[in-house]
C-alpha cells in the first residue's frame, strides 16, 4: 500500500501566506521533491471541510494508516514540527472533519507550529478570542527564518516517513 499525502489549508488566494495554510503550502512545495512519490490529494475545499475529499481517497481504516496530513498547530511554537499518530484533534477543525469522515484517528499527522514563543522558548498561544484572526493572519517578516526552518524539517519528516516509516521518522523529528 502506498502513502497518501494531504496538506490542509484554504483554497482562495487571499489565504496564501497565512498560518492556517502552512500544510497546504508545504505539501505543494515538496510534492515534486520527495524521493518516493505518494498520492498527493488536491484539497480544493476549505480547511473545515477537509474530511470529504480525503474520505474519497481513503476508503478504509487500514488505508487511513497510510495517510499523512500536514497542518498548522497552535500548540507548538513556530519552527517546531512534530509527527503524531492516532492523537486527538485538539480543537483543530480541519482534523475534526477528517476524523469524522474517516471514523478513525489512526493516521499520521505532521504538525507545524505556528504560535509565538517567549525568549526562553515557552509557547505563547494567542488569546482564545483572537485565535481566528491569528490563524488567518499572514506570517510577519520577522518570522521568516523560523518558517523556513519549519519547512526544512517538514521536508525531512516527509522523506523519513516515505522511506523509513513512522517509527524512525517520529524518533528523529520529535527528538529535536
Amino acid at each position: 500500500m502506498s502513502w497518501i499525502l494531504a496538506g490542509l489549508g484554504n483554497p482562495d488566494v487571499e489565504y496564501n501566506g497565512t498560518r492556517h495554510n502552512v500544510g497546504r503550502e508545504f505539501v505543494a512545495h515538496f510534492k515534486d521533491k520527495l524521493p518516493k512519490k505518494p498520492k498527493i490529494l488536491d484539497l480544493n475545499v476549505y480547511m473545515n471541510s477537509s474530511g470529504g475529499p480525503i474520505k474519497k481517497a481513503v476508503t478504509s481504516k487500514k488505508a487511513a494508516e497510510q495517510l499523512i496530513v500536514v497542518h498548522d498547530e497552535l500548540d507548538l511554537p513556530l519552527g517546531r514540527v512534530k509527527i503524531s499518530f492516532g492523537s486527538s484533534a485538539g480543537g483543530h477543525n480541519g482534523i475534526k472533519s477528517i476524523e469524522k469522515a474517516l471514523k478513525t484517528k489512526d493516521y499520521v499527522r505532521v504538525r507545524v507550529g505556528i504560535s509565538g514563543s517567549t525568549p526562553s522558548g515557552k509557547l505563547k498561544r494567542p488569546a482564545p478570542e483572537k485565535i481566528t484572526d491569528f490563524v488567518l493572519g499572514k506570517f510577519k517578516p520577522t518570522e521568516a527564518d523560523k518558517l523556513k526552518k519549519a519547512r526544512k524539517i517538514v521536508g525531512e519528516a516527509l522523506e523519513l516517513l516515505l522511506t523509513e516509516g513512522l517509527s524512525p521518522a517520529m524518533t528523529e523529528i520529535n527528538s529535536r
